[in-house]
């Protein structure tokens, strides 16, 4: 069977490895509250073999699994900053680059228009 997504047949070394060694933290973190997949599957209505693929790391889990199960076990503020503009270093250096220098005058001048 050819995968339709290349991405969740072979995905990048990296994105792999990450995905792994989340899927692992949140296996650890289920385990240290003492709560069954069967449990945690109820808890954010999904089913186990969600829960299985999620510790795995699997690609092709829904994101929606791992939000969910970052909010089953009290991790949310982690996933709130993951993208967030104002600690993006280099996407602001880029927009920054890319500011006008100068402010143009339009053809009809200024108004006073207020």
């Amino acid at each position: 069977m050819v995968a339709r997504n290349h991405l969740l047949a072979a995905p990048p070394y990296v994105v792999e490895q990450t995905l792994k060694s989340f899927g692992e933290n949140l296996r650890t973190a289920r385990i240290r509250r003492r709560l069954t997949i069967e449990e945690v599957a109820r808890k954010i209505g999904t089913g186990t073999r969600a829960i299985s693929d999620a510790e795995r790391g699997k690609p092709s889990t829904s994101i929606a699994v791992y939000v969910a199960l970052l909010w089953a076990f009290g991790l949310m503020n982690a996933f709130k900053t993951l993208a967030d503009p104002g600690l993006d270093s280099e996407g602001q250096i880029l927009a920054l680059s890319r500011e006008r220098k100068r402010v143009r005058v339009g053809r009809k001048g200024l108004d006073n228009d207020f």
